[in-house]
Formats: C-alpha cells, sequence, structure tokens
C-alpha cells in the first residue's frame, strides 16, 4: 500500500470506488430504513442537503476519495460500521414512526440520569476505539490493517460526537 495518488481507472481506483460506494450505500440505505424523513438523523449537515443533494456529494466524495487508498479505507471501515449501528435500531425507529421514536426516546433520557447514559455511551465508543487502537499500534503505516484499525477509531468518535450532540439538543429542548 502507499500513499500516493491512485491514477485514475487503474484496477485498485475502481476496487477503492467500489468499496466507498457499497459502504456509503450501505450508510444511506441504514439510514433511509430508520428515517426515511430524517426525522431521526443525527447530522445536521445530512439532514440540511436532504436525499438527492446529500446522494449526490456523497458520489462526488466516493470519486474523489477513491484516489487515495488509505484515507478511502478508513472511510469504508467508518461507513459499514455506522451503516451497522443505524440498522441496529432501524427497525424499531421504522416500526414506531419517526416522530413517535423520538418522543419514546426523550422520554427515556429524561428518566435516566445524565451520568449512567454518559458511561453507557463512553462504554460502547471507548471499547471500540481502543480495539482501533489496538489495530493501529500492531499495524505497520502504511497498511491495509493501520487504515481499517484507523476506521473503528473514527466510527468510535462519530458515534460519540452525534450522539452527544443529539443528547445535548434534546436535554436543551426537554430543559
Amino acid at each position: 500500500m502507499s500513499g500516493d495518488m491512485l491514477s485514475f481507472g487503474s484496477s485498485t481506483y475502481w476496487l477503492m470506488l467500489g468499496l466507498l460506494l457499497l459502504a456509503r450505500g450501505a450508510d444511506f440505505l441504514s439510514t433511509w430504513v430508520a428515517t426515511p424523513n430524517l426525522v431521526l438523523e443525527g447530522n445536521p449537515l445530512a439532514k440540511k442537503l436532504g436525499w438527492k443533494l446529500g446522494g449526490g456529494v456523497n458520489l462526488a466524495f466516493c470519486f474523489g476519495l477513491a484516489f487515495w487508498t488509505t484515507t478511502a479505507l478508513v472511510v469504508v471501515t467508518a461507513s459499514l460500521l455506522v451503516a451497522a449501528h443505524n440498522f441496529h435500531t432501524a427497525w424499531l425507529m421504522r416500526s414506531m414512526g419517526e416522530e413517535a421514536f423520538r418522543e419514546w426516546f426523550a422520554e427515556r433520557v429524561s428518566e435516566t440520569r445524565l451520568g449512567l447514559y454518559l458511561i453507557c455511551l463512553l462504554g460502547e465508543t471507548g471499547l471500540t476505539a481502543l480495539v482501533g487502537a489496538g489495530v493501529i499500534h500492531w499495524s505497520p503505516i502504511d497498511s491495509y490493517a493501520f487504515a481499517i484499525g484507523a476506521g473503528i477509531v473514527a466510527y468510535a468518535l462519530i458515534v460519540l460526537f452525534y450522539t452527544s450532540l443529539s443528547l445535548w439538543r434534546l436535554r436543551r429542548k426537554i430543559g
């Protein structure tokens, strides 16, 4: 693996593009299953862009990012893990409806001590990041394994950031 920029049309470029399209597509699909109207979308930018513009931006992002193998693999790994995370409760969100799920979740959060919620969030994200950090530590910096470990850490940070952002907005709303 090299840090050099790939040539457009090379076999590795097409492989990275295919992986990026698969991973970003999985993230889009899992989000659509969970929140087709983006009511529950945690990323304010994605929510603002909406499906069509967001899809176009992601497509362009994939074509551009496919030139850099290491970075592409970080994004592929994080995107696949985000999609898996979304699918975990997407069935519940869809079956309850977006607004009903948001109200139900807000009630659960309001009935839970903030400290307990934060300890659980840090447990989930910290332990996940620890796995990624271990992969990074025992992998050469220019290896695919290193990029995958960085993707695992990136995923943990994404979940921590957007869950914290949602919690902050929710707690501000419910007082």
